[in-house]
């Protein structure tokens, strides 16, 4: 079992999906977690409510990531909150599919801001405390979009490649201080933002994957538990792909 006793954890967008399954695993094994939201303050205080009823300890803090003044806020609300920050889990992110002759500009830039922005800002911020401290755990929420791309979806592709680049650069900047950089690049997830796609879409992804079935937020959520351990200590600049297969 994962030990995260004493850690500190902060996961951007955590108030559902892939981001409630990983604050609610974490704090689980041990870890304070900051579960961030954007603007769905009720969702984020509901996942710490469940947090708490299970003995957990945990906060929501507000905080549009995409802004770099506000992921400075987070962070810094965090280290005023714990007094540390050892885990930051990049997980924010939307979507805005179009096929590109039809994609308007702020389809485009919303998605690149929030997505690959909002990454690079919450690392930027959360770089300082763990290099003093020097220990880190740096987890990027990628995809395999990022990875092969997909039709109508040139924007969220293009933000979730950027992470692979923006996590293989900073696992090279800061490895020498004992902080790890990696990225989970999952496939066709069960969450509210698939739950959208038609079933004729939903069929035809099944289809392509290896074992039969699409993942479970909890399937994401072990590996970012994994990677946040001292069992992951000498695994970094890695993009882990956890999708049933479907890019093989």
């Amino acid at each position: 079992m994962f030990k995260l006793e004493d850690r500190v954890a902060l996961v951007t967008g955590g108030s559902r999906g892939i981001g409630k399954a990983v604050s609610i695993l974490l704090a689980g094994l041990g870890a304070c977690v900051v579960v961030n939201y954007s603007s769905s303050g009720e969702a984020a205080e509901g996942v710490v409510e469940e947090i708490n009823a299970r003995g957990g300890k945990a906060i929501a803090l507000g905080g549009d990531v995409s802004k770099a003044a506000e992921a400075a806020v987070l962070v810094e609300n965090t280290m005023n909150n714990y007094g540390r920050l050892d885990i930051l889990v990049n997980n924010a992110g939307i979507t805005r599919d179009n096929l590109i002759m039809r994609m308007k500009d702020e389809e485009w830039q919303r998605v690149i801001d929030i997505n690959l922005t909002g990454a690079f800002n919450c690392t930027k911020a959360a770089v300082r405390p763990m290099m003093r401290q020097r220990s880190g755990r740096i987890i990027n929420i990628s995809s395999v979009v990022g990875i092969r791309g997909n039709a109508g979806q040139a924007n969220y592709s293009a933000s979730k490649a950027g992470i692979i680049g923006l996590t293989k650069a900073v696992a090279k900047e800061v490895g020498s201080r004992n902080i790890t950089v990696n990225a989970v690049a999952p496939g066709y997830i069960q969450t509210d933002m698939t739950e959208v796609l038609s079933d004729g879409v939903k069929d035809e992804m099944v289809k392509r994957i290896v074992l039969g079935r699409p993942g479970k937020p909890e399937d994401v959520a072990w590996l970012v538990a994994f990677l946040a351990s001292d069992l992951s200590s000498y695994i970094t600049g890695q993009i882990i792909g956890v999708d049933g297969g479907i890019v093989m």
